[in-house]
C-alpha cells in the first residue's frame, strides 16, 4: 500500500515537473492589433487640387497707334458684344502707298475668309448639338423601359454639355472674327485717309469682341498707346473648365470621360467628367523642395450652372478622379496584406493563435484593399503583422 502512494506521489510530481517546464518553454503571446473582415463601399481615387478658368479668354488690344481713353471698367463688369470699352485717337498718318495699301486690301480679305470659315464651324457645331441633344432625348424617353442605363444616361447627358459648350466656343470665334474684320477694314480706311461709316476720323473705339464680363485690366489709365498694345481680358465666366495639375504617374490612370467629383470650393459637391489629359508634362518643385513631373488635366463641369454660379475664374477646387468603385466589397487595412512566395496573404487570428491564410486581393485605394477569395466576413486578421510573426504563433489583442 505503501509503495502505490509512493509510486502515485512521484508520478504526480513528474507530472507537475513537466507542465513546468513546459510552461517556462512556451514562447510569450505576441501583442497584436486585430480587426473584422467587412463588407462595404469602396472607392479608389486620385485627389489633386486644382483651379477654375474661363474657357475662352480673349485680350483685347489698339488697334492703331494713338492716345487711349481712361478706360472706366472693374474687374467683373459685364459686357454686351461690341460695347465699347475705350476710344483711341489715332496719330496723323500718311496717305498708303501701293504696296502698302495692297498689304492692307489682303489683310482686309484673310478676315473675310476667317470670318467665313468659323462660320462654318459654328454650323457644323450646331449640328452636333443638335444630334447630342437628340441622342439625350431619345435614351431619355427610354430611361422608364429600362432599356438604358444610368451610366449610358449620363454621358449622353455630358456629351450634350459638351456639344453645347463648342458651339459657345465657336460662335465666340465668329464674334472675334467679326471684329478683326472690322478692325482690319478700320486701319484700311484710316490709312487711306477716310473715315469709317459713321465713324468719326480722329476717333476710334476699342470694342468687346464677345458677351462676357470684364477679367483683367492690362491697362486702365490714359496715354499713348501703340497698334496691339493689350488693354483688357474679356470673356464669359459662365463657361468654366478646371485645370488640374497630376503627377505623371497618375497621369497615365486617367481617360477623357472619367468621372471627377468636386469639392473643397465652398458648395456642395459637382459631378465633373475629364475632357481632355494633355500629352506634355513639365517639372514643378513641391512645397517639401522635391522635383516632380506633372502633368495638366482639363475637366469639364456637368452639375447644373445654378449649383456653381459662385465660382469664378481661379478658383480653388479639389478634383477627385474616380478610377473605380464598388458597393459591398470584403475588405481589409491595407497594411493587413502582404507579400507571399508569388502571391499574398494575411494572418489569421483563431482560438488566440495565427494562422497564415493566402488571399487573392483587388483594387485598393492606399489605406483599404478589397479580398476577392480566402476570406470570410467577420473573421479577424493581424492589422500591422511585423516580420517576427510566423505561423502559428501565439497572439493577444491590444
Amino acid at each position: 500500500m505503501k509503495s502505490k502512494g509512493r509510486w502515485l506521489f512521484w508520478s504526480a510530481l513528474a507530472v507537475l515537473l513537466l507542465l513546468a517546464i513546459w510552461l517556462a518553454s512556451r514562447p510569450d503571446p505576441r501583442w497584436v492589433d486585430l480587426v473584422e473582415a467587412s463588407s462595404g463601399p469602396l472607392r479608389v481615387t486620385i485627389v489633386e487640387e486644382g483651379r477654375t478658368r474661363v474657357k475662352d479668354r480673349y485680350v483685347v488690344s489698339s488697334p492703331v497707334n494713338g492716345y487711349l481713353h481712361r478706360i472706366d471698367l472693374d474687374v467683373g463688369d459685364a459686357l454686351t458684344a461690341g460695347q465699347p470699352l475705350s476710344w483711341v485717337d489715332p496719330m496723323p498718318v500718311s496717305v498708303l502707298d501701293a504696296r502698302s495699301r495692297a498689304e492692307a486690301q489682303a489683310r482686309v480679305k484673310a478676315a473675310e475668309a476667317s470670318l467665313e470659315s468659323v462660320r462654318q464651324e459654328v454650323s457644323a457645331a450646331q449640328a452636333d448639338a443638335e444630334l447630342a441633344a437628340s441622342d439625350y432625348q431619345r435614351l431619355l424617353s427610354l430611361t422608364e423601359s429600362r432599356f438604358v442605363s444610368d451610366e449610358q444616361l449620363q454621358q449622353a447627358r455630358a456629351a450634350t454639355s459638351r456639344a453645347q459648350a463648342v458651339v459657345r466656343s465657336a460662335r465666340f470665334r465668329q464674334e472675334v472674327a467679326v471684329h478683326e474684320l472690322a478692325a482690319a477694314r478700320t486701319r484700311l480706311d484710316i490709312s487711306a485717309g477716310a473715315a469709317p461709316q459713321g465713324e468719326v476720323l480722329h476717333q476710334v473705339a476699342v470694342r468687346s469682341p464677345v458677351k462676357g464680363a470684364v477679367l483683367g485690366l492690362k491697362r486702365e489709365h490714359e496715354g499713348v498707346v501703340n497698334a496691339g498694345d493689350p488693354l483688357v481680358e474679356v470673356g464669359d465666366p459662365a463657361a468654366l473648365e478646371v485645370v488640374v495639375e497630376v503627377l505623371s504617374f497618375d497621369a497615365v490612370k486617367l481617360s477623357p470621360g472619367m468621372a471627377v467629383e468636386l469639392t473643397g470650393w465652398g458648395g456642395d459637391v459637382l459631378d465633373a467628367r475629364v475632357r481632355r489629359v494633355e500629352p506634355v508634362g513639365f517639372e514643378e518643385v513641391s512645397a517639401l523642395g522635391v522635383e516632380e513631373r506633372r502633368v495638366q488635366v482639363i475637366v469639364d463641369l456637368a452639375s447644373p450652372r445654378q449649383l456653381w454660379s459662385a465660382l469664378g475664374d481661379g478658383y480653388r477646387v479639389d478634383a477627385e478622379f474616380i478610377l473605380w468603385h464598388g458597393e459591398e466589397q470584403l475588405q481589409v487595412p491595407a497594411s493587413a496584406v502582404f507579400r507571399v512566395d508569388d502571391g499574398q496573404g494575411v494572418f489569421v487570428v483563431s482560438d488566440g493563435i495565427a494562422r497564415l491564410r493566402p488571399v487573392q486581393t483587388g483594387p485598393g485605394n492606399g489605406l483599404m484593399m478589397v479580398i476577392e477569395q480566402g476570406l470570410a466576413s467577420g473573421e479577424r486578421v493581424v492589422r500591422h503583422p511585423d516580420r517576427d510573426l510566423s505561423e502559428g504563433d501565439p497572439v493577444r489583442a491590444r
